[in-house]
């Protein structure tokens, strides 16, 4: 059954809040943040506290929201979402409009994501799960089969997590950003560890280096593991992150979305690519040259993981903040020298940038880590974003992100089927 479409409104006809939010199909609080955009205007009611709407705007409004949400664009029909978070130019990033890589060196990754949250910077915020929280998390990925992956892990412990956590249907802004606060720090702590638990005090960066490696961590190591979340943790409607606008969009809870994030993450052509890189840095090291290991990807018409990005025809920001990083690290230095090899080589047959993925290989590979360990990071790192994209998407109209399928199969009515013996 379809929804009516609301009659055409009158001339000079005034909505009160609740009734242009209606005819929006957003929350009361979002028709005043498109008066503070410019988007609408208001009138005050004479001697009263509330405002009123002209009509016809509002309808202009909704309508042109429909349209830009029924995945019409000037970009050749590609789905287009408005976002307020993230934008992305041919050499640079930037998050709320402030460059994202100086973000990422100057602060830590919980003063990013409270800033891509909220539009605010909490100096020395650190964020700490409930023990029901990391309790329920730890049971159910404990009883996992060992040879179980990260994503599948985290995956796990999002959904205990929300079982543990009774007020999960809150959409309110401020609940969802406590499930954030509470989540990011669970998954990690989820995680199995590698060396001694870290407090939960502790900076996030240094608990989740407790995950990945069995080394001591020295301070410029966990500079760049920080910075890494940091910069990793949004990059616009990336495959995973317009998952989580979709569930957020049928009003999905927080963990729900997250979970829908993480099972799109775990592609080969999304998280998944630091490990490939992982493995080709790997190999170059044993062999010594990055010739014989690029001729035998080639040859199994394999790409080359690490190189290259759709959205940077020049070199990937994320990538040069990394790279100059690891550049201070004495140990690092062997693996710098192979990815350099790597991408020299491969410039011969395609010229290429390094990716961050090939960055995040680097780091991993110098730091003692396994290959799963940059699909860890991204997955840690790019929660804080979902969930910006899920609160920004509880604000807009629900099951707005519902494209129309183009039906090219046979044309009705066609016959019923003939039954067919079971083999």
């Amino acid at each position: 059954m379809r929804d009516q479409e609301p009659s055409a409104p009158h001339a000079d006809q005034r909505l009160t809040t609740k009734e242009a939010a209606e005819l929006l199909g957003v929350k009361p609080e979002t028709v005043y943040a498109y008066v503070s955009r410019g988007q609408l205007t208001s009138r005050r009611v004479p001697g009263g506290r509330g405002s009123t709407f002209d009509a016809q705007e509002v309808e202009a409004l909704a309508r042109r929201n429909r349209r830009e949400s029924s995945g019409s664009s000037a970009s050749g029909g590609e789905l287009s979402v408005r976002t307020r978070i993230t934008l992305i130019e041919p050499d640079a990033y930037y998050f709320r409009g402030v460059d994202a890589t100086e973000l990422a060196a100057r602060h830590t990754y919980e003063e990013v994501a409270e800033w891509l949250w909220t539009g605010r910077l909490r100096p020395g915020v650190t964020f700490t799960a409930p023990e029901a929280s990391v309790t329920a998390a730890r049971r159910a990925v404990d009883a996992l089969p060992e040879h179980t992956g990260p994503t599948d892990r985290l995956r796990v412990a999002a959904i205990a997590a929300a079982v543990a956590d009774p007020l999960r249907f809150d959409l309110s802004e401020d609940a969802v950003l406590g499930t954030a606060r509470a989540l990011i720090p669970t998954l990690v702590a989820a995680l199995p560890t590698r060396r001694g638990r870290r407090s939960g005090d502790s900076p996030l960066a240094q608990r989740l280096w407790a995950r990945l490696s069995g080394r001591d961590a020295d301070e410029d190591s966990l500079r760049v593991l920080d910075t890494a979340l940091a910069l990793l943790v949004d990059h616009d409607l990336a495959a995973s992150t317009l998952a989580v606008r979709v569930a957020a969009s049928a009003r999905a809870h927080a963990y729900a979305a997250v979970s829908a994030g993480l099972g799109v993450l775990e592609g080969p052509l999304h998280g998944a690519a630091s490990g490939l890189a992982h493995r080709l840095l790997l190999d170059v090291l044993d062999e010594g040259d990055a010739a014989p290991v690029i001729a035998e990807e080639l040859r199994a018409g394999r790409r080359i993981p690490g190189l290259g990005h759709r959205l940077y025809p020049g070199e990937d920001p994320r990538a040069r903040a990394l790279f100059g990083l690891l550049e201070g690290i004495p140990r690092a230095a062997p693996a710098l020298a192979a990815a350099r090899d790597i991408v020299a080589t491969t410039a011969r047959h395609t010229p290429l940038h390094a990716n961050v993925d090939l960055a995040l290989a680097v780091f991993t590979a110098s730091a003692g880590m396994p290959a799963t360990a940059g699909e860890t990071i991204f997955a840690v790192a790019r929660t804080a974003g979902w969930i910006a994209h899920a609160l920004e998407e509880y604000g807009e109209r629900p099951l707005r992100m519902r494209p129309s399928g183009h039906y090219v199969g046979p044309r009705p009515p066609q016959p019923l089927p003939e039954p067919q013996p079971l083999s």
